[in-house]
């Protein structure tokens, strides 16, 4: 698998160098880029302890365009090890998109799920130590109904588009709606049933944005389990109806945020990890039920404009749809610009988490982030 992440690698750059090369009229603005994100994480939660550097994120990217209407773009994360889905080096992006007319844009490919605001941000972008819970759980990254780790994408189709222009030019509606296959990164459908996943939001005023979104579809394994004492075996599909509503506001480099976002669904107990082993065909149902929701709120204000912020975020979700299994996060911290491509943020955050023993606990992050 490295030698082949290696390979890849190479190959990118010697796109590169050719589509530069040959300036050719079909084929232009060919880019690579990429960014690291560097961790060092303390976490005080009884009987799992830990104080770790790590690396957060490695990734590398290619974009470019055919002809003038074309865009395209394939990303690899090139971090961690080779045994699991969840980290192992790994296709994240690949698409391309037909962008002729700002109001009807057409995508095709591997990309982030058009749900939330939060979803399709830039790590380093975002503004805190990870995605919300939400996020996290809901949107399709380690998702509650037992997906692999996908980073918030899927393979699908997708149309999306602006339009509705103010006197200044400015389009105050944006709307975006795709089919997916339901199963996360790098996977084939499973039970033939798609996913329909969308949003709108309209842009009253610069900078600010208010929406909804919605998600209606299943998740499914091939395998074995057992339900009231008789075993089962074949394709067990899980309905996955999910709902969000999201607004935003940016303005003097102030940045204000919050979501909502409920889940109706159950989950598989195990989450794929590994297609090689049992959690690949354990179709055996969690306890968490068919219920989650969680709120996230933020406020990232600046002491130095552009340079130097300070930020709070208010970060809950339950995983059972009350209170009995809540956590819920309450995060203050700090980030320095160095430059637009370079940056160090720290946090300290107080963890409630009720569905452990000794629920409360501390954590410190502080990461370096660089993009190129």
């Amino acid at each position: 698998m490295k030698k082949g992440i290696i390979i890849a690698l190479t190959a990118m750059f010697a796109m590169v160098s050719g589509a530069q090369e040959k300036k050719t009229t079909w084929i232009n603005n060919v880019k690579l880029s990429g960014y690291g994100i560097t961790q060092y994480q303390y976490s005080g939660q009884e009987g799992a302890k830990s104080n770790s550097f790590n690396l957060r994120l490695v990734r590398a990217s290619l974009d470019g365009r055919i002809l003038s209407d074309w865009y395209w773009k394939m990303q690899l994360q090139v971090n961690g090890n080779t045994s699991t889905l969840g980290s192992a080096p790994k296709i994240v992006d690949m698409f391309v998109e037909w962008q002729k007319y700002e109001f009807f844009r057409v995508k095709i490919g591997q990309y982030k799920n058009p749900f939330t605001f939060e979803n399709p941000m830039h790590p380093l972008d975002q503004g805190f130590m990870s995605y919300s819970q939400i996020i996290m759980k809901l949107a399709g990254f380690n998702d509650r109904a037992g997906a692999h780790s996908s980073n918030g994408r899927d393979i699908g189709l997708q149309v999306q588009g602006d339009f509705l222009k103010n006197a200044n030019g400015r389009n105050l509606l944006h709307y975006q709606v795709g089919v997916f296959n339901g199963q996360g990164i790098n996977m084939k459908d499973v039970d033939e049933q798609k996913n329909l996943i969308g949003g709108v939001w309209v842009m009253p005023v610069a900078g600010m944005r208010v929406g909804a979104f919605g998600w209606t579809g299943s998740y499914a394994r091939k395998g074995t389990w057992t339900e009231d004492g008789t075993s089962h075996s074949g394709i067990r599909k899980l309905q996955q109806r999910r709902y969000a509503f999201s607004a935003e506001y940016l303005i003097n480099d102030w940045t204000f945020r919050s979501e909502y976002a409920h889940s109706t669904g159950l989950a598989f107990a195990k989450a794929l990890n590994n297609t090689n082993d049992a959690s690949a065909s354990d179709c055996n149902l969690s306890n968490n039920g068919d219920q989650s929701q969680g709120v996230y709120a933020l406020v990232i204000a600046p002491i130095i404009r552009q340079r130097l912020h300070a930020k709070a975020r208010y970060d809950m979700y339950q995983p059972t749809g009350d209170s009995s299994k809540q956590i819920t996060q309450y995060e203050v911290g700090l980030d320095y610009l160095f430059s637009k491509n370079m940056q160090i943020s720290g946090e300290f955050v107080h963890v409630n988490n009720k569905g452990l023993v000794d629920p409360n606990y501390q954590m410190v992050d502080i990461q370096v982030g660089f993009r190129f």
